[in-house]
């Protein structure tokens, strides 16, 4: 569990010095890394999410999300996921640029403990382990103030691939709080 926090840190911290020196780093425009953590599943998992996002253009970013369970008992059938997302945003004023509404599309790797709603005689709701793939659709919304701060509701679901002892479908949605830079 360590490690894998570790190595979490390293990442973030590789792509916050991967910044153009040449760029005004006063101005929310010329910024394009952002970093965020997801508010309800922190407070109500415990699960820690952590989504790195990069600002192609104003309408276009992609990103990736990392989901660890801090604790092995909780309800939630995820216990390890990474997401990588593509989203593309639809608003009137391009002032910030990667603000707004937007659409996001995604492809997840998730792993944990699912108990399969099977009410027989024959056979056993107790927890199997599983890991899957799954692709799904997000809806959202994104605010970013003048000096970084960014704010986004995040909601959306997908459909696992293959597998028979794993959930059908998944559920994506936070409220994330971050920073651009």
């Amino acid at each position: 569990m360590k490690n894998i926090l570790v190595i979490i840190v390293l990442f973030a911290t590789a792509f916050g010095f991967a910044q153009d020196k040449d760029k005004d780093k006063s101005s929310v425009l010329s910024r394009k890394h952002e970093l965020k953590i997801g508010g309800i599943h922190l407070l109500g998992g415990p699960l820690l999410e952590g989504t790195y996002e990069y600002i192609y253009s104003k309408d276009f970013t992609y990103g990736t999300s990392v989901l660890i369970s801090l604790d092995g008992k909780t309800a939630y059938d995820e216990e390890f996921s990474v997401t990588p997302f593509a989203r593309f945003y639809f608003q009137e004023t391009k002032e910030y640029g990667a603000q707004g509404f937007f659409v996001e599309g995604f492809a997840k790797y998730l792993s944990g403990k699912y108990t399969p709603e099977v009410f027989n005689l024959f056979t056993s709701n107790t927890p199997k382990s599983y890991s899957a793939g799954a692709l799904g659709l997000c809806l959202g919304k994104k605010w970013t103030n003048s000096s970084g701060f960014v704010f986004e509701i995040l909601v959306g679901g997908g459909r696992t691939i293959g597998g028979s002892d794993q959930p059908d479908g998944i559920f994506r949605g936070d409220l994330l709080i971050g920073y651009r830079f």
